[in-house]
């Protein structure tokens, strides 16, 4: 992977957390970074978007299909509850104190999936041990278990205790005619850890009323001494099945409604918590009762995850590092769990500076659980080779498993609480600045996704900051930001785009226009070389024309083979419109022949060729006009001369080559030229030519003889 001088990181950070301050503190850095700085390689900036986008944009940017968040609402009353772990009655209001109603009992009973194989066994354990400590993580339905125990052994009205007792104090609240207890999340601490001398006591109480209790508790409880039941949940699809079972108490209906497209997508899913199983079979049966719309169910799953982002930033459970860290996660999906922290404490660092301007910020070092942060994040680990410039590397990664997770995370975060944008600025102008380019590109790709909630405040407090940074690194960031926003769907990038690239434009944002066009000209190659071509008339700097090729290049080289044909056909019309026209497209084809990836020209011509395709005729076309242009006509040899080298061992090129060079032979000229390239053609470490250019060589003078293929003329535009 390229790596420029210019990529790497300014000495200077800025950590202040106002906007203006940042963005004098970026001043500064482009001053000690200027000395240095230079444009990155074209092609490897390419490589590294490509590489390190994430994967809810990397579809839509080279070419997929659109991954981003859909919108639209849900009607009846599919609620995402955000303090209550019971699943079975989803969005009903928790009794931290008192007798739980038995309606809510006897539905229950009625939806409750998983009852024969998962509580049952522990009816007889209840019984004997009167008080049992049912552990597991967050919405696996331990309440909704708890319940049910206690209910099979008729131990009803079922009080449910405050969670925030401490645990020396529960024998006090076991008071009145309730023969049934439940402590759902019982609150554990260090200073109050719920203990085996406590269950004794609690025991003795429950045997003298003929009792039971039941407590659930977290998996990071703090316990002494005390056994527990691991509860092993049922399957969301259980959930789903069980809940319209309850609902539509028709198995032909029921089987038509998990039938659907939707219902299909959700089933084969397994991450689901089972509050999102149970609002999923309501929205179900309410689609069967007619009261929501077929596009209304569909957009249930988008909303699902937008309650659940908004449950995690719109209360204080969730700690402010923790909501950095699901921030940074956002920022880093699919990137290794190491630097997603490492930035994460970056952001909470800001944060805390937004909180409290007073302070510096303190950040732990030790004490984060990576278990516990990635349950909250509902996220998971697993291990992937990463690409990196010094080959691949085994990394621990992290991805939300909700695909969809990560962008509404970052636009519910810049929508719905402007308070983090001073932090969350100052955070994405450091991660431009960093020298690793898998972090520059995640900082462009979030401003992408914040353009394309909110264009204006991100163009004016990001993106135009970048475009009009004298660092070339900082442009390019500002370039990757607009091509990916324009990829997930933001309003108006082509006017921003054509409007930098007018002559009247400043020469900042004009090369950073330029550059994107190279990576959003393949949604829109006619729009994007008639800008460039635009640009090209307008302009009269010789380092200015050199960019404008490169991005046409880079378009004539991308992977779509419908994009290259209309781009070749666009470059063709170019060598008619003037001096200004003539040069670019000449100068973008040898930048193609020479610099794209494994030999794309050659092998688009020869594919062409045998297909007999119009392309193959095109591109003869220019290859003849290049060599006879005394301006391009070294570097046209040069493209072939490195082409010719590379078949010495590779019959395949040789095949490709042996087809295109008689037909580029049009003129006694043209055959001396070729010949002299390759008569002059020494190996790869000097001394003699490879055996493969004579063989090339006698292709050339057998063809001599024949008429050259292709017969269309060169225009002459001298």
């Amino acid at each position: 992977m390229s790596e420029q001088a210019g990529d790497k990181p300014a000495d200077a950070s800025q950590d202040d957390a106002d906007p203006a301050a940042d963005r004098q503190g970026q001043t500064n850095d482009e001053d000690t970074g200027a000395e240095d700085d230079r444009p990155q390689d074209p092609w490897a900036a390419r490589r590294e978007l490509y590489e390190h986008v994430p994967a809810f944009v990397g579809g839509s940017l080279v070419g997929g299909a659109q991954t981003g968040v859909s919108g639209g609402s849900v009607g009846g009353d599919v609620v995402l509850g955000t303090k209550v772990e019971h699943h079975y009655r989803f969005g009903a209001a928790t009794h931290t104190s008192g007798n739980i109603p038995p309606a809510e009992l006897e539905h229950l009973a009625q939806v409750f999936a998983g009852y024969e194989e998962l509580v049952h066994p522990l009816r007889d354990r209840l019984r004997a041990e009167r008080v049992l400590v049912l552990s597991g993580a967050p919405f696996t339905g331990r309440r909704s278990a708890a319940l049910m125990l206690l209910r099979s052994l008729g131990a009803a009205p079922v009080r449910a205790i405050d969670p925030n007792t401490r645990p020396t104090a529960l024998t006090d609240e076991m008071n009145g005619d309730a023969i049934g207890y439940l402590i759902s999340d019982l609150v554990t601490g260090s200073e109050n850890p719920l203990r085996d001398i406590d269950l004794w006591a609690v025991r003795d109480i429950l045997r003298e009323k003929d009792a039971y209790m039941v407590i659930t508790v977290d998996l990071f409880a703090t316990l002494r001494g005390v056994p527990v039941v691991d509860w092993k949940p049922p399957s969301p699809q259980a959930v789903l099945r069980s809940h319209l079972h309850a609902r539509v108490q028709d198995p032909r209906k029921e089987n038509e409604l998990l039938a659907l497209a939707v219902s299909r997508e959700f089933l084969g899913r397994d991450d689901h918590q089972l509050r999102e199983a149970a609002a999923y079979a309501e929205a179900l049966a309410a689609h069967a009762d007619g009261t929501m719309t077929y596009e209304k169910l569909a957009a249930v799953g988008p909303m699902l995850v937008r309650d659940q982002v908004q449950e995690w930033f719109g209360t204080d459970e969730t700690q402010l590092r923790d909501k950095a860290f699901l921030i940074s996660l956002a920022a880093f999906d699919e990137a290794a769990y190491a630097l997603t922290a490492e930035l994460s404490d970056s952001l909470y660092g800001q944060f805390q500076r937004t909180e409290d301007a007073g302070k510096e910020p303190r950040v732990g070092i030790f004490g984060t659980s990576i278990t516990k942060r990635l349950r909250l994040a509902r996220a998971v680990e697993y291990w992937q080779e990463e690409h990196t410039e010094w080959g691949p590397v085994l990394q621990r990664m992290a991805r939300f498993e909700e695909r969809r997770a990560a962008g509404e995370v970052l636009r519910e975060v810049w929508t719905s609480h402007p308070s983090a944008r001073p932090a969350l600025l100052a955070w994405l102008r450091k991660l431009a600045q960093d020298g690793r380019p898998l972090v520059r590109t995640r900082a462009a790709v979030t401003a992408a996704v914040l353009a394309e909630t909110d264009l204006p405040s991100a163009m004016a407090l990001l993106i135009e900051g970048w475009a009009k940074s004298k660092l070339y690194r900082d442009r390019l960031v500002a370039a990757n930001a607009l091509a990916t926003a324009y990829a997930v769907g933001a309003p108006n990038i082509p006017r921003i785009l054509r409007s930098w690239c007018d002559d009247e434009a400043e020469p900042r944002p004009r090369w950073t226009a330029i550059r994107a066009y190279a990576l959003v000209g393949p949604r829109m190659p006619d729009e994007a070389l008639e800008a460039l071509a635009e640009a090209a008339r307008t302009g009269d700097d010789e380092q200015e024309a050199q960019h404008i090729a490169e991005s046409a290049a880079l378009l004539l080289s991308d992977e779509s083979a419908p994009v290259r044909s209309q781009v070749l056909r666009r470059l063709l019309e170019l060598l008619q419109d003037g001096p200004s026209g003539r040069r670019l497209a000449l100068h973008a084809f040898v930048l193609a022949c020479t610099r794209a990836d494994s030999r794309l020209l050659l092998r688009w011509y020869a594919e062409a060729a045998s297909s007999d395709a119009e392309d193959a005729r095109w591109l003869i076309l220019l290859w003849r006009t290049a060599l006879a242009d005394l301006r391009y006509t070294t570097d046209a040899l040069k493209a072939l001369a490195g082409w010719a080298l590379e078949a010495d061992g590779d019959p395949q090129t040789e095949r490709q080559l042996t087809m295109l060079l008689p037909t580029l032979a049009a003129s006694t000229e043209d055959r001396k030229r070729l010949d002299h390239m390759l008569g002059t053609l020494c190996g790869r470490r000097g001394g003699d030519p490879p055996a493969v250019v004579g063989r090339l060589m006698a292709v050339l003078r057998g063809a001599a003889a024949a008429p050259a293929a292709g017969g269309h003329q060169v225009p002459d535009h001298h």
